[in-house]
This record gives C-alpha cells, structure tokens and sequence, in this order.
C-alpha cells in the first residue's frame, strides 16, 4: 500500500508526518471509512477523497508539523454546497470524520563498540521506539548468537560490521544520531571521536572513558586541526553524574538515562487530544 511505503519513507529519512484516517462516514462520501493517506511538509501519499476534504486534512496536518503537535486530533467534515469553505465545495451531502495521527521523528543512536557496556546498553536502549545503529570492527561482537537478547526489540536494530576504518560509518548516520564512541581501542575512540566532529549533522558525541583518556584526545583533536569549539561538542564522561559504578550494567542504566533525558527535552510540549468541526 501506498500509505504504508510512505510511512517507512519517512521515518527512515527522519522526517515528520501525519497519518490521516478516515475513522466514519455518514452519507454519501469520496472514500470508505478506513482509507488512509499520508501528509508530509512537501509532500502527500494516497488519498482520503481529494476535493475540499483532503484539502483541510492536508493544511491541518501540516499545522500539526509546523508547530510539533504530539497528540492524535479528529476534525469532522460536512460534504454539504451550503458549507463554506476556502478549498472549494463538496456536494456529496455526508460527513466523514477524519482521524490525524503525527508520525514524529524517532530518536536515533549510534553505539560505536558493542563490548559489554554497549551490549547491556543496546538492551535497554532496545525497549524504547528508536532507530538503534551498532557497530564494532570485531565480528564476534557482533554475532548473531550474542544479539539474540534484542529479538524482541521494539527500537529498529541496524548492524554494521566494519572491520576497517568503522569511522567510516559515521557519515552515513542519519541526520540527528546520537553518537556514542565506547569501542575497546582508545586509537579506534580517537578516530571515531574526529570523524563524528566533521559531521556537523550529529545530535551529540559521547565518549566513555577516564579524564586522563580525554585530555589525551583533546590535544590529539586539536593538532588535527578540529578547534575548541568543534572539541567541546564531545561530552565525557557520559552517563549520570550521580549514580556511580564500574560494572558494565550500572554504566549502561547510566547513559541510557541520560540519553532518555535527551530524548525528552527533544521533544516540543504537545497540546492536549482534542475534536474539531471543519
């Protein structure tokens, strides 16, 4: 269906929609109850009915992604020649309901190093609706026997084994990852950490790893040329600053903590569900 390719589009290109569903008819009406079609901010996919109709779902809907609005709205639409309306006249003399329903832009994090901080942390990170990017250069990380524990994944899980330059990788991340270095090879860390500088697109840098091991990459950074400003993009430690601990587990609820603290202050404060009559 056109609707459902349309849906995949956009969140893999991380950009917000709305899902709009004719919920009832009553009377005579363009579409059945069910059609569906989807509204971007430079785009539509499929229909509801075309006409005066789709026109106000269309402008409603882009509203809703002009101003961040979170929550599902209805709008009831008379078909009637007596109803004035801006976008034309409909005479079909029914009343569709229409369901409006945003599709945001997921979260999106890159765990660089899949060791066992990043493994216990692409576990919880994998309970939440996101777009989860793992990637290490050491395939048995990465096999498919020790991922097993992100079966039941709701986040989408990419993998990406790079056994050569795994920096690579990331200037293909989508716009607005949430970078993550923790890999086992401080010079893999350092590389990792330069290339994610020269992506201007990333939402943050986290690196784990001591002070000792961060004044070390700052003055790496800086003689390759990346200046304080650049350099302060990358935060270290990561994780909660209160709650403490070695074990890979307790860093892992850490700095998933602090990335679901992102998340949240990420999103716009959505008004209330509410119906309206067009």
């Amino acid at each position: 269906m056109e609707w459902m390719k349309a849906v995949e589009r956009l969140r893999e290109q991380r950009r917000p929609g709305v899902l709009v569903t004719v919920m009832s008819v009553r009377g005579h009406a363009p579409r059945e109850a069910g059609a569906k079609m989807v509204v971007a901010a430079e785009g539509t996919w499929a229909t509801v009915g075309g006409g005066n109709l789709e026109a106000l779902a269309v402008e409603r809907s882009r509203a809703m992604i002009e101003t961040g609005v979170g929550e599902p709205e209805v709008i009831e639409v008379a078909l009637s020649d007596k109803a004035p309306y801006q976008h034309g006249v409909q005479c079909c003399g029914g009343e569709v309901k229409l369901l409006l329903e945003p599709l945001p832009v997921v979260p999106a994090v890159a765990i660089f190093g899949v060791g066992h901080v990043g493994l216990e942390l692409a576990r919880i990170l994998a309970r939440h609706d996101i777009e989860l990017h793992l990637i290490d250069s050491r395939p048995d990380q990465l096999e498919t026997e020790r991922l097993k524990v992100l079966d039941d994944a709701v986040a989408r899980v990419h993998v990406h084994h790079v056994p050569v330059l795994p920096e690579l990788v990331v200037a293909e991340l989508p716009p607005g990852t949430h970078a993550l270095v923790m890999t086992h090879d401080h010079a893999e860390d350092a590389a990792l950490c330069d290339a994610a500088l020269r992506n201007e697109q990333l939402a943050t840098i986290g690196l784990i790893g001591s002070r000792a091991k961060w004044a070390r990459f700052r003055r790496k950074l800086a003689e390759d040329g990346n200046s304080e400003e650049a350099i302060a993009r990358i935060t270290t430690p990561i994780g909660l600053t209160e709650l403490t601990g070695k074990e890979p587990a307790t860093i892992a609820v850490s700095v998933a903590a602090w990335l679901l603290q992102l998340f949240t202050a990420e999103r716009r404060p959505t008004p209330a569900h509410r119906e309206a009559k067009a």
